[in-house]
């Protein structure tokens, strides 16, 4: 008994500490560098400031005629649009791909599962995209951030949807609902959990999304809050305090985010783990 308390102490310690050196760390280098001054913070180094600068913040925010402030309204928009398209439809494929066992319902989830590996391509959706005449367009980069994610957003519903007794489903229809009434009244209210998982999982991967809207949605107006840190890198010099405390302005809104909501996280996405 002593020697399994002792490993289950050596593990918890263990954990502690890659879990510091991997994300306290980081964000402590950060953090002191976004309080430096220039000179200090070009050294790129752990150290304390000699003197706290938190008028960085404020810099960073009126740079470019206060485009950050521009760049926030951008993402939170494409954020909200996108995670709305990927419960509504995430929810309805991951219900069919689940109930449903036959040999077409299976190629379609082939399919989907096909897109969790092979990256999007580029230079062809830019071709399609202007082809249809929707290149930079709002459109085209909330159904974008909805493709790319939707393949995992499936893949975590149908997990949770098979915890789900299909009685349920069968009261229904003897009660006379058809299929889209029992998904809508019976099932869709029972996938609250997941529903929470997969709004929050999204909405911080598309906020912080740096290589689609950079790509498919360029132009001075367009400009998410990532690509923002394009203001402090130049070819000849750089100003990593102003860099550092516009990562910690990105970084901060999504991170109280995750950490409210992160039992959320784990309980959707353990609900679909085992079934019974």
């Amino acid at each position: 008994m002593k020697k399994k308390k002792t490993k289950l102490l050596i593990g918890d310690i263990l954990g502690c500490t890659g879990m510091f050196i991997v994300y306290i760390i980081p964000f402590l280098f950060i953090l002191l560098n976004a309080l430096k001054d220039r000179k200090g913070a070009n050294k790129l180094s752990l150290s304390l400031p000699d003197t706290f600068h938190w008028e960085n913040f404020l810099e960073v925010i009126k740079v470019r005629d206060f485009q950050v402030l521009t760049a926030f309204r951008n993402s939170a928009l494409i954020t909200f649009f996108s995670v709305a398209l990927l419960v509504v439809a995430g929810a309805m494929a991951g219900y069919v791909i689940q109930r449903r066992k036959d040999r077409k319902i299976k190629m379609v989830n082939n399919l989907f599962m096909v897109g969790l590996m092979l990256p999007p391509a580029v230079l062809p959706t830019i071709w399609l995209l202007q082809n249809l005449h929707i290149y930079k367009s709002f459109f085209s980069i909330v159904m974008l951030e909805a493709v790319i994610n939707l393949p995992f957003t499936i893949m975590l519903y149908r997990g949770y949807i098979s915890t789900i007794p299909q009685e349920l489903e069968e009261a229904g229809y003897i009660d006379g609902c058809n299929r889209f009434e029992i998904f809508s009244r019976i099932v869709f209210p029972l996938l609250k959990p997941i529903n929470a998982t997969v709004i929050i999982l999204n909405a911080i991967y598309i906020f912080n999304d740096f290589t689609t809207p950079l790509y498919f949605y360029p132009g001075t107006d367009n400009v998410t809050i990532v690509l923002t840190l394009y203001n402090f890198i130049g070819q000849f010099q750089s100003s990593y305090n102003l860099l550092f405390a516009d990562v910690i302005i990105i970084i901060i809104p999504m991170l109280i985010l995750f950490i409210i909501f992160n039992k959320r996280i784990v309980n959707g996405m353990v609900a679909g783990a085992v079934k019974g």
